[in-house]
């Protein structure tokens, strides 16, 4: 058991602990105050899906704005404590553009390689917001300690709050998919 913040704004205590049924692990957080005995149940984020995000420093990712898909390619840092991906971009270009008028977006990250046994990747659902005061002070200097030639550019942050990550491991057995969801 650990005392945390709730999303709420609220003290609680996080319990971890393993379903029967799918043998995922879960936490379990619940109020610490009388007035409410309603339980938070988040899937943990398996270690195997951070320590491969964490790797990898290239993200397609996939906007959408009228209808009409787009993607491109960006450099970015994963940050553990708020479960998203930091990466830098003028507002001008075209997936800038989309997302600004439509947060919600998709993305993905893949290990290169043609050896089916190694494959891995993960496809990520999340929400794209502009980094600002003290988060955009601790998103630079997570940006520039990963892309120190970051530095002589005009850095435009921007943050993707991730709500679900899929992956696909094969070194685990063929296919093998690792979920995780808000």
């Amino acid at each position: 058991k650990r005392k945390v913040q709730l999303p709420n704004g609220k003290q609680g205590y996080y319990r971890k602990r393993i379903t029967k049924r799918s043998g995922k692990s879960q936490e379990n957080c619940q109020r610490s105050s009388d007035e409410s005995k309603r339980k938070y149940w988040v899937l943990m984020i398996d270690k195997r899906i951070i320590d491969f995000i964490q790797e990898q420093h290239l993200l397609t990712l996939s906007t959408s704005k009228d209808n009409r898909s787009y993607c491109c390619n960006v450099f970015y840092v994963y940050d553990e404590k708020n479960n998203s991906l930091i990466f830098s971009s003028e507002t001008k270009t075209k997936h800038a553009q989309d997302f600004i008028e439509n947060s919600n977006v998709a993305a993905s990250i893949a290990l290169e390689t043609k050896d089916v046994k190694k494959i891995q990747g993960v496809q990520l659902l999340g929400t794209i917001t502009e980094l600002k005061a003290e988060e955009l002070n601790n998103a630079t200097k997570q940006y520039l300690k990963e892309f120190p030639y970051a530095e002589k550019m005009k850095l435009h942050l921007w943050q993707m709050k991730l709500t679900f990550i899929k992956m696909t491991d094969n070194k685990l057995g063929f296919g093998k998919k690792l979920i995780w969801e808000v």
